[in-house]
């Protein structure tokens, strides 16, 4: 029988031991750095600073994580025109449309808000591009300019595109564009008041681009217009999740956001029930023109969204805003498109 190899203690355990410990660390600190960096580029709290590439702040300043409802909101508008046909034009389109609605209008829109917000994000969100120091003022001054107009010509060129007499899309863009600029900027800064400012909000993220989708391919009507903005009142509660993460500040610089004038706890409860009560109706609207397997489908999406707000928002909405959002989120979106083929199907 062959001798075993006799097996040497280590013979310095406590080294061997804080050398594990270390490259775990090492791993966990880099892991963080990259989640840090990840929403650094996306737009989203909890960032990082200290980035130093301008392209990279420029794509910061403009919140991509914020693109997703509006490029969703242009596929909700086809699908209830009825007229979306995948054909590679059609495609060419849309895409041509998320451009306009997603890094174009609202890149434009977060940029201004950032702009106007230098002061409370100093407070809230310091590691933010503007009030860190990472780019200078006049530099953010041209990049808002840029992409105002970009988006206003690549909407003109849209309504050529679709042969319209009188240009919609182009109509929208500004009108879009100037709320925006309300919203976020003196005298009027609608944020001040939290429900105009949630509303005006809400609307922007469902109405503006649903009603663009739609005029992409169909006519757009006053029913659309009415339907997306009865839609943007649970776009309201949605708005004021938002609101949350920045109550610190709002309440030092005197800002009436909804959670500062009731309360964390109320206005919370005033949220949920907005996003639920209103998509609700909606369903009831479907059952009205006879979709009735499509209200069903929207009620069971309606479901989740509530479960998840006893889970986390509801308990600690400061804390678990961010979670909320990217859990629930996904069934009001799927929601929306439901509701979009829906009225296509209906014809309305």
């Amino acid at each position: 029988m062959s001798e075993s190899t006799p097996i040497s203690p280590d013979p310095k355990p406590s080294e061997a031991l804080d050398s594990v410990v270390s490259n775990s660390s090492e791993q966990l600190i880099a892991s963080a750095d990259r989640s840090a960096k990840t929403r650094q580029m996306l737009g989203m709290k909890g960032a990082a600073s200290g980035e130093t590439s301008i392209w990279k702040i420029r794509l910061q300043l403009m919140k991509p994580i914020t693109w997703i409802p509006l490029i969703w909101g242009v596929v909700c508008g086809a699908a209830s025109s009825g007229n979306y046909t995948w054909t590679p034009e059609n495609v060419l389109k849309v895409a041509a449309c998320m451009l306009l609605a997603g890094p174009l209008m609202t890149g434009y829109t977060q940029i201004l808000n950032d702009y106007y917000d230098r002061e409370i994000d100093a407070i809230n969100e310091p590691y933010r591009p503007i009030p860190s120091g990472a780019i200078p003022l006049p530099q953010v001054i041209i990049q808002i300019w840029v992409l105002l107009i970009a988006g206003i010509a690549l909407a003109f060129v849209l309504d050529v595109w679709s042969g319209h007499e009188f240009p919609t899309i182009t109509a929208i863009a500004i009108i879009g564009s100037f709320i925006a600029y309300i919203y976020s900027a003196p005298p009027l800064k609608l944020k001040q008041n939290g429900w105009l400012g949630s509303y005006a909000l809400g609307a922007s993220y469902i109405t503006l681009p649903w009603s663009t989708g739609h005029a992409l391919f169909g006519e757009l009507n006053s029913t659309i217009v009415i339907l997306t903005m009865f839609y943007s009142l649970a776009g309201l509660g949605i708005a004021i999740v938002n609101d949350f993460k920045s109550v610190e500040g709002d309440r030092q610089l005197g800002l009436q956001s909804l959670p500062v004038m009731f309360g964390i706890t109320a206005a919370s409860w005033i949220c949920v029930v907005t996003i639920d009560l209103f998509q609700g109706f909606i369903a009831a609207y479907l059952v009205s023109i006879h979709e009735n397997l499509y209200a069903a489908i929207l009620v069971l999406l309606i479901i989740p969204q509530i479960t998840l707000q006893d889970m986390y928002f509801l308990r600690d909405p400061v804390k678990n805003d961010v979670k909320y959002q990217a859990s629930a989120q996904p069934f009001l979106v799927l929601g929306m498109l439901v509701t979009g083929l829906a009225l296509g199907h209906a014809g309305v």
